[in-house]
C-alpha cells in the first residue's frame, strides 16, 4: 500500500491521471490533519505564555511541566511529517536535561534555543500555518458545500456561488502540491536547526574529534616507542654485547665464540621480526600489497569461524583512511571473535568514489554496547576522518556495525564479488 505521506518530487502542473488524484487527495488530507493539529498549537501555545512569567511560582513551573513536553510530542508529529514530505530528517536539538530537578530543568528549557523554536511554531500553527493548509480543504470543499445547498435549498444564490466555485477545482489541482510544500518548508525553517546553530555543532563535533584524533596519536607513538624499547631495542643491545664477548673469545675459546654468534644471529631474527610487528601497527603491508579489500580478505582468513565476504571496493584509497578503516574492522571481527558467542560472520564493503562503506554482521547473542572499549576506540578512530559508526545488536543477536567513512576520489568501481572464507 503506497505511503499516506508521499513526499513531494515537484510542484509543476502534472497531467490529471488517476495517481496524480489520489496524491493531492492525500495531501488535502495532510492539510486537514495540520489544521486540526492547530487547536492543540493554539491551547499549548496560551499555557506556554502563561507558564513563563509564573515561573517563580508553583502554578508557573506545573504549567511548564504540562505544556513544554506536550509541545515536544506535538512539533515530534510536525517534524516527522514535514520530513517526509521534503524527504530528509528535521532534527530537534534539544538541550540536554539529564539530572536536573523540576525547576533546574524548567531552566533549562527557558534557556533552549530549540524550546523557543517550538514556541513560535505554536504561533505559525495557530495563524499562518493554519490559514495556508486551510486553503486546499477549501478550494475543494467549497463545490461540494454550494452543490449540497442547491439541492437541499434551490434558489439562484447557491447556483452563482456553484457557478463561482467550478473554477476552484482547476485551482486545487494546481496549488495543493505548492502549498503542502510550502507549509513543509515553513516547518523545516522554524523547527529545524538554523545554518549558524548546524555549524556551530560541526565547529564542536570537528574539536572533539581533532582532540580525540591527537590523544589516540599520542598514544601510538607512546606504545611504538614502548614496543621498540622492550623489543627490538633490547635484542639488538644483546646483539652487541653477543658480538663483542665473541670478539674478545675468538682467539682463547672459537667454539664459545661461534655459539654467541649463533645467538646473535636469532637474536637478529627476532628483532626483525619485532620490527616487522612494530610497523604493521603503524600501517600493515598487506594495505600496501593487497589494498583493502585485499587486507580484509586476509583478516577473515584468519578468523577461527565462516566469514562471508562481499566487496565492491576498487580504486586507490587515502592511505589514512584506508589504515584507519582496515583497524576498525580489524577491531569489529575481534569483538566477534571474542565476545559475540557467533558461529559466523558476514563482511561487506562498498566505495562509490565518495563514501566507503563497511558492514560487519554476526549470528552471536547480540546486546553489544558501542560505549565499550573497542567500540568505543573505532568511533573515535572514525571520527578523525569524519566517519560514523552504527551499531544494531538487539539481544538474541544479530550485531551488525555499519561504519562510514567520507573520501572523494576520482576512481571508480567495480562489480562485487562474493566469497566464503
Amino acid at each position: 500500500m503506497p505511503l499516506p505521506l508521499p513526499r513531494i518530487e515537484s510542484i509543476r502542473p502534472t497531467p490529471v491521471n488517476r495517481d496524480a488524484f489520489v496524491e493531492r487527495l492525500r495531501l488535502t488530507g495532510v492539510s486537514l490533519g495540520q489544521a486540526l493539529l492547530a487547536i492543540p498549537a493554539l491551547v499549548l501555545g496560551i499555557l506556554t505564555l502563561l507558564a513563563w512569567p509564573l515561573l517563580l511560582v508553583v502554578a508557573g513551573i506545573g504549567l511548564a511541566h504540562l505544556a513544554v513536553p506536550a509541545t515536544e510530542q506535538l512539533t515530534r508529529l510536525h517534524r516527522w511529517a514535514a520530513g517526509r514530505l521534503l524527504g530528509e530528517e528535521i532534527g530537534s536539538g534539544y538541550a540536554d536535561t539529564a539530572g536536573t530537578n523540576p525547576l533546574t530543568r524548567a531552566v533549562v528549557w527557558l534557556r533552549d534555543p530549540a524550546r523557543w523554536r517550538d514556541f513560535a511554531f505554536l504561533w505559525f500553527s495557530a495563524t499562518g500555518g493554519f490559514v495556508l493548509s486551510m486553503v486546499p480543504i477549501g478550494l475543494l470543499t467549497a463545490p461540494v458545500v454550494h452543490l449540497l445547498g442547491l439541492l437541499i435549498d434551490p434558489g439562484w444564490a447557491w447556483a452563482v456561488l456553484l457557478l463561482l466555485s467550478g473554477p476552484m477545482v482547476i485551482v486545487w489541482w494546481l496549488v495543493t502540491p505548492a502549498l503542502v510544500r510550502a507549509r513543509a518548508l515553513a516547518e523545516r525553517s522554524i523547527l529545524g536547526h538554523s545554518r549558524v546553530v548546524m555549524l556551530e555543532r560541526r565547529v564542536e563535533e570537528v574539536a572533539v574529534s581533532r582532540s580525540e584524533a591527537l590523544d589516540h596519536s599520542a598514544a601510538e607513538v607512546r606504545r611504538i616507542e614502548r614496543d621498540l624499547h622492550d623489543g627490538a631495542q633490547a635484542r639488538i643491545a644483546a646483539v652487541g654485547m653477543n658480538v663483542g664477548l665473541a670478539e674478545k673469545l675468538l682467539a682463547t675459546d672459537p667454539a664459545a665464540a661461534a655459539e654467541l654468534l649463533k645467538e646473535a644471529r636469532e637474536t637478529t631474527v627476532s628483532a626483525l621480526e619485532d620490527l616487522r610487528s612494530v610497523v604493521r601497527g603503524i600501517h600493515p603491508p598487506v594495505l600496501a600489497d593487497r589494498g583493502l579489500a585485499g587486507a580484509i580478505e586476509a583478516i577473515a582468513m584468519a578468523i577461527p569461524m565462516p566469514v562471508t565476504l562481499a566487496m565492491d571496493i576498487d580504486g586507490e584509497l587515502p592511505a589514512p583512511v584506508e589504515s584507519a578503516a582496515y583497524f576498525a574492522l580489524t577491531e569489529c571481527l575481534t569483538n566477534v571473535v571474542k565476545h559475540a558467542g557467533a558461529t559466523r560472520a558476514w563482511v561487506t564493503g562498498t566505495y562509490d568514489g565518495r563514501l566507503l562503506r563497511l558492514v560487519v554482521g554476526d549470528d552471536g547473542r547480540g546486546g553489544a554496547n558501542r560505549d565499550g572499549s573497542g567500540l568505543a576506540g573505532v568511533v573515535r578512530r572514525l571520527l578523525a576522518f569524519d566517519g560514523t559508526m552504527d551499531l544494531t545488536s538487539p539481544l538474541g543477536g544479530p550485531t551488525v556495525v555499519t561504519m562510514e567513512l567520507p573520501c572523494p576520489t576520482a576512481h571508480g568501481s567495480s562489480s562485487p564479488k562474493t566469497r566464503p572464507s
